[in-house]
């Protein structure tokens, strides 16, 4: 009547859409990151990073060089330059240097913002045709 043999679950490890990677503090990388998935970074990276979803960098986080995410959230420092596809959160923390390209832009009171700043749709190649570029500087005295 019941089958006394016991079938075992066969999974595979996948990342789930709500997967995100870490680099955490003390961690330090030079190169280029590439990522499908969102990634937390509370250690320095001094290269590239290629995010196609959300970057988070934490308050300990360091990035210089390159970003190229679809969101971020900004904590801690970066000098270079960052692309954002939509939304870039500032959090009052953090300080960032150089250039950056987005959709939408949030900024705390606090921010050290020393920035060219793109808004609006960008290419790629962020070319600066059409876009309106502004120079915002937060730091308070």
């Amino acid at each position: 009547m019941f089958n006394n043999k016991q079938e075992t679950a066969k999974t595979t490890p996948s990342a789930g859409s709500h997967s995100i990677n870490s680099l955490v503090t003390g961690t330090v990388l030079e190169g280029t990151i590439s990522s499908d998935n969102d990634i937390r970074v509370d250690g320095t990276i001094n290269g590239k990073l290629i995010c196609k979803s959300k970057v988070i960098l934490g308050i300990t986080g360091n990035i210089n060089g390159e970003v190229h995410c679809d969101s971020a959230v900004i904590e801690g420092k970066i000098e270079g330059t960052l692309k954002v596809n939509e939304l870039l959160n500032v959090r009052e923390q953090a300080v960032i240097n150089g250039e950056v390209y987005t959709k939408k832009l949030v900024i705390a009171s606090g921010a050290i913002f020393n920035v060219t700043c793109h808004m609006g749709k960008f290419e790629n190649k962020a070319k600066s045709n059409g876009k309106t570029t502004t120079k915002i500087a937060t730091e308070e005295a």
